[in-house]
């Protein structure tokens, strides 16, 4: 009768040997993770902080945080298979247990040992049942990280469709800005043509009587015979005649042009392909270069804006005609005016 009151009362026999061991690696792996996830959530911080490069950040950060969320299913898996393995040892210490009772039954002598065992084993069964609820305790706190990692990247996401919803909206207004500025520039370079037109017309009235200034393209074309003697950069007397008339126009074309377009009357020098080659002009650069800056000179010294002209010098690198005769050699030799923007 003893006996059997005893083993009414016995609770369960050490069915937790392994499980101790198990619980321990178990609370490494929360462990870990718990320091992956401060270690994350430290660099998350640090990369939202960066203005310029936020976009590039958030995605590294999200991909951060979907390999951390499959590492935690993994040691959730694993946390299944450990729980499945503590089910077989309790399985396993059951069946101890009951061979236990069978050897306490054929040994009814021995109750003072027997007793000693069983007290035994209910306090071990005790202990592991405290580890246990401690193990459920740190997985609801892992779910509840999980979740709260699972709302950090719902607001990552969200933060970068708002940032590309912003930088679509700015290239919108940028092409359409672009567009707008393409048109007034067209429009002032239209308004520049007209006036382009209106000086070349004034300049053919004046000197229409010449057959050595002509028009070629968009540029009014002196001779060089016309301005300077052979070889040197000093204006003739005629040549000087002819630019108080053309200085005339420009001053009246400066009147009626508007103070927003920004136009400039460029002076060419040009020179034939015979080599030039003296103490004030080593090459034909210098000599175009200088006849240009004479031009300039002058005009200034008539009135016209400084801020108007540009003097540029191209040598014989830039012929209106190709050969060594004399005509080719003579229309090559010329000073150009281009009215343009600058």
């Amino acid at each position: 009768m003893g006996l059997s009151r005893n083993r009414r009362n016995d609770p369960r026999a050490d069915y937790w040997p392994g499980f101790v061991d198990a619980m321990a690696t178990l609370l490494l792996v929360l462990i870990f993770l718990l320091t992956v996830f401060m270690v994350a959530q430290f660099f998350l911080s640090q990369e939202i902080s960066g203005k310029d490069t936020v976009l590039n950040k958030l995605n590294n950060q999200i991909a951060e945080l979907t390999e951390l969320l499959a590492l935690e299913r993994a040691g959730k898996q694993d946390l299944e298979g450990s729980l499945l393995t503590l089910q077989s040892n309790l399985s396993s210490t059951e069946a101890s247990r009951d061979r236990l009772l069978t050897q306490l039954e054929a040994q009814a002598g021995d109750k003072d040992s027997a007793g000693g065992q069983i007290a035994a084993l209910s306090k071990s069964l005790e202990s592991e049942k405290v580890i246990s609820q401690r193990a459920l305790a740190q997985v609801e706190l892992l779910n509840q990280q999980i979740s709260a990692l699972r709302r950090q990247i719902a607001a990552l996401e969200d933060a970068l469709e708002a940032s590309e919803t912003r930088d679509r909206e700015s290239q919108t207004k940028i092409a359409s800005l672009g567009k707008r500025l393409n048109i007034a520039l067209a429009q002032r370079v239209q308004e520049l043509n007209r006036y382009r037109s209106d000086f070349f017309g004034r300049l053919r009235e004046i000197l229409s009587q010449r057959s050595d200034i002509r028009v070629v393209g968009d540029r009014f074309v002196f001779q060089s015979e016309v301005l300077f003697p052979s070889g040197a950069d000093n204006m003739k007397s005629e040549g000087k005649a002819e630019l108080d008339r053309l200085a005339e126009a420009i001053l009246e074309l400066s009147r009626e042009i508007p103070e927003e377009i920004n136009w400039v009357l460029r002076i060419d020098g040009h020179t034939d392909a015979r080599p030039i080659n003296s103490a004030r002009f080593p090459s034909n650069w210098e000599l175009s270069t200088a006849r240009a800056i004479s031009v300039v000179k002058y005009l200034i010294s008539k009135g016209v804006p400084p801020t108007r002209l540009v003097a540029a010098g191209f040598g014989e690198f830039q012929p209106l005609e190709e050969g060594e005769s004399e005509e080719a050699l003579r229309k090559n030799r010329r000073i150009e005016l281009k009215l343009t923007q600058s």
